[in-house]
């Protein structure tokens, strides 16, 4: 592949990062961040140097064969990676490919492709682990500390030409208050307890009166890979991953009556923040693949992801004057979502050139009723009453080629082009007005939304000059086509503390991407600059928007639109090195700043007159630092210490949301981590480390984890 990319393997991981899922694993790449708000946390979300938060279908996430990325959406909710899919123990190496400069990766590689190459042993091995972690925790008027419990277990072997790994862990966890539920004004006579707080937007009122988001979770999930040598060169393999959650959020109030009894004062908001949440996903995908070492190879492979059960329950509403929710409430459904994805890929070495060409084809169906219900702790799973609902589908089917062509001794001219064809069908939507008791309005309003579709070449150009083994510098060049997902395009609903709002209208996002690298190799390590350069059009930008109601209550909604121009420029310096002044000291960092700024948004409509014109782009940093070093004294300890820095990221179009460190901002922090293990014998190894040791408290939206201590113990047979 073209692109500039970062590598590290499991074992590496292991010695360096507290890490408890697949997500973790990536936590000091450069310029990569994993939105993770708590241990069990089903929304993390992955931003990269140039695609920010709130943007997930601008990378690609791959384990093998199977896409985990859920192109479904590109969001921080249904549009999160599906990371369980992968058991970290299955993971042999994760490499991370910078832009979208190969033509095998569809438009969403904008931001870059993660992948995680899964092993496959060659004996019997058995590992077994079992790790805790605690988390500390104090603001506001909520104190406590927040346990993690996960044991996992893996075994695999090779028989003849048979060779299995399956894996399988369950974790145990409480998180920190994901969420505060705020009000602006209007609390009823009597009550007391809130804490005047400022809103993100200067001269914007959001009073805490509780917290809500604390969430009990119990995780299951099993991973299994087979393989069978058809040939000596030829293998055929089935993976498949199961994941299942179970979630409860609860609320605290603040708040009192005169006689000192808890009440919700009439906030609404302690009831979206009150909900349970079962799922069940599944991922299947087979493939044959060739390793001839020789003129021909090919890969086919066909992957799919299904939501069996995806059932999130909620109340309608606080009842007035009291502590207590109304038993009617909703219910939000997900189950029969599910995308495949189909791909057939040939390489040919005619002497000095690699031609490699294929197919793609995929389907994405979107499937999303808000029930309205009588007893929303119990019933049955549905209605005969709906709230909202949301369906689609979308589909792509793709063509590409590639010429890697070393022409000289020290040079290599890689060429590509990539044909997309994208359509959206069978949109559907529906949305009801409730009054305060949870009853409908009048009618719903019913619309059938149009179908769309676009199709796109995206040409490629790398050209890479290696003069020895020291030394790498490559120029790089690639169109992209980021084309709107069914959940940008049809998905509405109302659950957990956000509104959802589609456009049905949106158009395909164009990127032009340049990069120029120059590397500098070691014998131990390698020093990288790059400097990076995207041109967007209509791109595709989520945003958050506030409203407060008369009484009070403070609203939030997310939707996207086509922004008429984007840029971002920047330069990432990333280094690792073993045996600096001393034998046996690696330090590994990156720095990488990105001047992210909207060029041009003449759709843009500001309350307060401001435009967007010039503004940085929501959700992207313009500086993010990762810094660490590990000292390993003999083979068997080794100490890791890092620090993780970005800077402030604003979620309006104009910047507006200024106020840090309070709901819904996205603060500037600085975190410390430590980590030692030990090996104790051959087959046993034991860790303890402390995440955000410096206990920073910082607001990423939501407030994110304090200082938290993590052991683990690693038993391989």
């Amino acid at each position: 592949m073209p692109q500039t990319s970062e590598s590290a393997t499991a074992e590496r991981i292991r010695e360096q990062v507290n890490a408890l899922d697949s997500a973790d694993m990536i936590k000091y790449f450069p310029s990569l961040f994993v939105r993770k708000r708590n241990y069990g946390d089903n929304q993390a979300v992955l931003a990269t140097r140039t695609s920010g938060l709130g943007a997930s279908a601008r990378s690609l996430v791959y384990a093998d064969d199977i896409l985990l990325s859920s192109l479904i959406a590109n969001n921080n909710t249904l549009g999160v990676p599906q990371w369980n899919m992968v058991s970290p123990e299955a993971i042999k190496r994760v490499d991370f490919l910078y832009g979208p400069f190969s033509a095998a990766y569809p438009g969403n590689s904008e931001g870059g492709v993660l992948i995680y190459t899964t092993k496959m042993p060659e004996k019997f091995e058995m590992t077994a682990k079992q790790t805790e972690a605690f988390q500390t925790f104090d603001r506001y008027d909520t104190k406590g500390t927040y346990r993690t419990d996960q044991t996992s277990v893996s075994i695999g072997d090779k028989l003849d030409r048979f060779s299995y790994f399956i894996s399988g862990s369950y974790q145990n966890s409480y998180s920190q208050p994901l969420a505060w539920v705020t009000t602006g004004s209007n609390l009823p006579a009597g009550v007391t307890g809130a804490i005047p707080q400022s809103g993100r937007i200067p001269n914007t009122r959001a009073d805490v009166v509780g917290a809500g988001g604390l969430l009990h979770t119990e995780q299951e999930t099993v991973n299994g890979k087979f393989a069978y040598d058809v040939t000596p060169w030829i293998k055929a393999t089935y993976t498949m991953g199961l994941w299942n959650n179970d979630e409860n959020s609860s609320v605290q109030s603040y708040l009192r009556t005169a006689s000192g009894a808890p009440t919700f004062g009439n906030v609404s908001g302690f009831a979206s923040n009150n909900f349970n949440w079962n799922q069940t996903h599944m991922a299947n995908a087979v493939s044959l693949k060739s390793d001839t070492k020789g003129l021909y190879d090919f890969d086919v492979s066909l992957s799919r992801v299904d939501f069996l059960q995806d059932i999130q329950r909620l109340p309608f509403g606080v009842v007035a004057n009291s502590a207590s929710f109304t038993p009617y409430g909703k219910i939000a459904r997900l189950d029969g979502t599910n995308w495949m994805n189909g791909d057939a890929n040939f390489i040919w070495r005619p002497g000095s050139h690699e031609v490699s060409f294929g197919f793609h084809g995929d389907v994405y169906e979107l499937n999303n009723p808000t029930y309205q219900t009588s007893n929303w702790t119990g019933g049955p799973d549905s209605s005969n009453t709906l709230y909202s609902s949301g369906r689609g589908k979308t589909s792509t089917l793709a063509l590409w080629a590639q010429d890697a062509w070393r022409f000289a001794p020290d040079w290599k001219l890689t060429t590509g082009v990539r044909l997309e064809d994208w359509s959206a069908f069978d949109g559907f939507n529906l949305f009801a007005k409730t009054n305060s008791d949870g009853s409908l309005n009048g009618s719903p309003v019913i619309k059938y939304q149009p179908d769309l579709s676009s199709a796109k070449v995206s040409p490629k150009l790398s050209l890479a000059y290696e003069p020895n083994k020291a030394w790498l510098v490559t120029a790089s060049i690639g169109q992209a086509s980021r084309f709107p997902t069914v959940a940008e395009l049809y998905q509405i609903v109302t659950a957990g503390n956000l509104t959802v709002i589609p456009n049905p209208n949106l158009k395909p996002e164009d990127v032009l991407s340049e990069e120029i690298a120059i590397e500098r190799r070691f014998t131990d390590g390698k020093v990288r600059l790059s400097f990076f350069n995207e041109n967007s059009h209509n791109t595709l930008i989520s945003q958050l928007s506030s409203t407060t109601a008369t009484n009070g209550t403070i609203t939030n909604a997310t939707f996207t639109s086509n922004v008429d121009k984007t840029r971002t420029t920047g330069i990432e310096l990333a280094a690792q090195k073993d045996n600096v002044l001393i034998d046996r000291l690696e330090v590994f960092g990156s720095i990488t700043w990105a001047d992210a700024r909207i060029v041009s948004d003449p759709t843009f409509v500001s309350t307060t007159g401001t435009t967007a014109d010039g503004k940085r782009i929501p959700n992207i940093p313009e500086w993010r630092v990762t810094s660490g070093m590990t000292y390993r004294p003999d083979d068997l300890w080794a100490y890791t210490v890092a620090v993780r820095y970005a800077s402030k990221q604003y979620t309006t179009l104009d910047n507006t949301d200024t106020v840090k460190n309070v709901f819904t901002a996205f603060d500037s922090y600085t975190v410390v981590d430590l980590r030692v293990q030990r090996k104790v014998t051959d087959n046993v190894t034991a860790s303890f480390g402390i995440d955000n040791v410096n206990n920073a408290k910082y607001t990423l939206y939501h407030p994110f984890p304090e200082r938290t201590y993590v052991a683990d113990l690693r038993v391989k047979f």
